[in-house]
């Protein structure tokens, strides 16, 4: 029978890709009708060029991406420079590519090796609205109506899971407090003097601002998220350019410049989840952010996301459906819990403090090496 996945997006496509290639057939349900990912640009980090490598889409994904040469931590009051981290031929030798990528630059190959898969069926304009399941399989209901039988339900639809509102039952996620303004600028609108190829994140008491260039080079990314006790939800609002710099106040000169390049913005309120280990009901399981959204401090959700991904496809036995899934959850929740922790700590401790705090960061970063930073990371991109 055929695994069914409820979602489209990096995290659904990466499952059906994987899965397909460990034999499996595959039907995509998609809610939109187009396979397409809402945002601008992601860091993909060594872990998730391993898994996009071991999915035979990552050279496609190098040959979108922009490969940047160091990563920046800067003041954001005063300018000055914190902490960096080359990624260079040393970096590379011990963990592998780091880049910055569009969404749909990821997206897309992800797309195409399954549309060259005769085992993936690609169905848009199908959102799962919940399930029923028995000893023989399951149904995914949609909201149509209509149903689709299938031998497992992957739960791959995103931070407002129809698929986790029926197995967990934990209703709408957590507002973290935290508003993010987003801009995508064309970088023939850079002036040279502010055009580096690394990404730069200034980080101020209490916000931050990142920027770095996506899309081969036609577009500068530009994030600014502002910690302001946010309590409702907001997806995408247009704001006006006076009240996205009201938030980010004392700013120094270079990332003043930057905002002020910014045509149009629009704002998100951060939501994520605590950390649960109830992502499966038998022949349902959830995966990415439908199983453990995060905040954006480590660059981690894409990246995860694919590891679930190449995870359950390196598992799923379609003999003993229910037993294979239980073996993915163990295999992915202690790690996935430990980087929404990580997330968190780093918006707090690295991101947004002020005062003594910002003071203690930096004293922290000015005690450790290169090769120092490089231990730190060995968790994660090892």
């Amino acid at each position: 029978m055929t695994v069914l996945v409820a979602g489209g997006g990096i995290g659904g496509l990466a499952a059906a890709v994987g899965l397909a290639l460990a034999g499996q057939h595959v039907t995509v349900l998609e809610a939109a009708a187009a396979f397409e990912e809402i945002g601008a640009g992601i860091q993909i980090g060594p872990n998730g060029f391993r898994m996009l490598d071991s999915l035979g889409v990552g050279p496609a994904v190098r040959a979108r991406a922009v490969h940047v040469d160091e990563g920046r931590l800067r003041c954001g009051v005063s300018g000055r420079l914190v902490a960096a981290l080359p990624f260079d031929s040393d970096f590379q030798a011990r963990f592998g590519t780091y880049a910055v990528v569009h969404r749909n630059d990821v997206l897309a190959p992800l797309l195409a090796a399954c549309l060259a898969d005769e085992r993936v069926d690609l169905r848009v304009d199908s959102a799962v609205a919940s399930y029923e399941q028995d000893d023989s399989g399951i149904t995914a209901v949609l909201r149509s109506g209509d149903v689709v039988r299938g031998s497992a339900l992957v739960g791959a639809d995103g931070l407002r899971s129809a698929v986790r509102r029926q197995l967990v039952g934990d209703g709408e996620p957590p507002v973290s407090g935290h508003t993010t303004f987003r801009a995508v600028i064309p970088a023939e609108n850079v002036p040279q003097s502010l055009k580096e190829n690394v990404v730069t994140l200034w980080a101020g008491p209490r916000y931050h601002v990142v920027w770095y260039v996506i899309a081969g080079g036609r577009y500068v990314n530009l994030v600014a998220t502002v910690d302001n006790g946010a309590t409702e939800p907001m997806t995408g609002k247009p704001v006006e350019h006076a009240e996205v710099l009201r938030h980010f106040t004392p700013l120094c000169d270079d990332a003043t410049q930057v905002m002020a390049l910014a045509a149009e913005w629009r704002a998100w309120v951060l939501c994520d989840r605590p950390p649960i280990t109830t992502w499966q009901d038998s022949r349902v399981v959830l995966l990415g952010d439908a199983a453990h959204p995060v905040l954006q401090y480590a660059a981690q959700g894409a990246c995860q996301a694919l590891e679930d991904a190449v995870c359950l496809s390196a598992v799923f036995d379609s003999r003993d459906v229910a037993g294979s899934l239980a073996r993915y959850v163990t295999l992915r929740s202690e790690r996935t819990a430990r980087v929404h922790h990580v997330s968190r700590l780093m918006g707090r401790e690295i991101y947004h403090p002020a005062g003594e705090a910002a003071a203690a960061r930096d004293a922290m970063f000015a005690s450790w090496t290169v090769a120092d930073l490089h231990e730190r990371l060995e968790w994660l991109y090892g």
